[in-house]
């Protein structure tokens, strides 16, 4: 609303006043104007404190400010990769629920062959997760979105609560004196447990001589029950106690029989013998005897693989694989023409790890080697792809 100034009365007495129109010049008089000057070259703005090369880099040597409104909208990201990724990525950061339910949902809103993998990374969350009861009513539903027969519950990999029987995985670190170590109380409890081991010693720096009796203790006693017993990044301490234990100087014996017992259980014979020999030398003892092992009792990388040349043609991974720098790894690749390595009791890689495998893959890429990852489910083999390990390796993903 326009609010006036004046009353109506005063409005009436105010007189019209015509506008004032300027006198035209004589014709003699008009002269042309003339052309403005050419414009001045921009100057720059003034200098704010922000380095030449940050400017230049954020804005490039042509970008005006005319060039905002030139700006292009990407429109052709891909919706199902991006559900793809953001599970994977989830899953591989163990959260499964929240993985779930962006896979449950993205399945049923997207179509076509490139929904599948989602259907497919679902079942096989669900697979890891154990719980088939919803793996098995998905399966209509797939059938229906994807024409095609759903996969089938694999027997043997559905997740199992840790308790008796399933595997325990322990890290001794660092330097540890006496038998009071909590990784030794861990170990304890496992063989009290008949529990499979999987013992990773790449941390371990050094043991006093309780401690290293302690561990051969553990270790023997585990053997003689014919406990699975996993040994993972052994190598570092391996060479350690050699360089330590000299022949002829009769100190730390607990030392040597913790070493006769990594050689016992990678199944290092000619280490073992030559070694059991320098036992008894040193300590003036009959040396300790070689023991055959069931077969399938040890599931170990073979520390100095290189040296004895005794590596399978397939490096498994299994289980849940976090924080891994596959150490043991390089060995293998460095001795295979055409290394495999086998995903299909892989149950989780963590995104850290995942990382790691393309980068000691990735020389051995270079130098022409095809390394092939065998197996993984989908959710994992979604992760490699993402991180770029199928750059540099062949991925082989059962489709069943």
């Amino acid at each position: 609303m326009v609010f006036s100034f004046f009353t109506s009365k005063q409005a009436e007495k105010m007189p019209e006043r015509q506008a004032a129109k300027p006198k035209a010049p004589p014709e003699a008089a008009v002269k042309p104007t003339p052309a403005p000057p050419p414009a001045a070259p921009l100057t720059p703005a003034p200098d704010t404190g922000t380095p030449s090369k940050f400017r230049e880099s954020m804005f490039g040597e042509e970008f005006t400010f005319s060039n905002v409104m030139a700006i292009e909208v990407e429109h052709d990201v891909d919706p199902v990769q991006i559900d793809i990724e953001q599970a994977a990525v989830l899953f591989a950061n163990g959260q499964d629920g929240a993985a779930r339910g962006v896979l449950e949902n993205a399945a049923r809103t997207h179509s076509g062959a490139e929904a599948e993998r989602l259907w497919r990374m679902l079942f096989d969350l669900l697979q890891v997760l154990g719980d088939r009861a919803a793996f098995d009513k998905l399966g209509v539903e797939f059938a229906q979105a994807c024409e095609t027969s759903p996969p089938a519950w694999r027997i043997g990999q559905e997740a199992t609560p840790k308790t008796a029987g399933s595997s325990a995985t322990i890290s001794l670190q660092g330097v540890i004196a006496g038998s009071d170590s909590p990784g030794f109380a861990k170990l304890r409890e496992a063989v009290d447990k008949k529990q499979p081991m999987q013992i990773n010693l790449a941390k371990l720096i050094s043991l006093d001589d309780l401690a290293a009796g302690t561990l051969y203790e553990i270790l023997r006693r585990a053997r003689k029950q014919g406990l699975a017993i996993t040994l993972e990044g052994a190598d570092g301490l391996i060479s350690r106690l050699q360089q330590r234990l000299i022949t002829g100087q009769p100190d730390y014996e607990k030392g040597w029989i913790l070493l006769l017992e990594f050689y016992q259980l990678l199944g290092l014979h000619d280490q073992f013998e030559e070694k059991a020999i320098d036992y008894a030398v040193t300590f003036e003892v009959s040396p300790p005897s070689w023991e055959t092992i069931k077969a399938g009792t040890v599931k170990s990388v073979a520390a100095h693989a290189a040296a004895v040349g005794t590596m399978d043609e397939t490096f498994a991974l299994s289980g849940e694989c976090k924080n891994n720098r596959f150490d043991d790894l390089q060995a293998f690749l460095s001795l295979q023409d055409h290394p495999v390595i086998d995903c299909s009791q892989l149950k989780r890689l963590d995104f850290m790890s995942a990382g790691m495998l393309r980068n000691v893959i990735s020389p051995h890429h270079e130098q022409g080697k095809e390394v092939v990852l065998r197996h993984p489910h989908h959710l994992v083999a979604e992760l490699l792809n993402i991180v770029g390990v199928s750059n540099v390796a062949r991925i082989i993903v059962t489709k069943i």
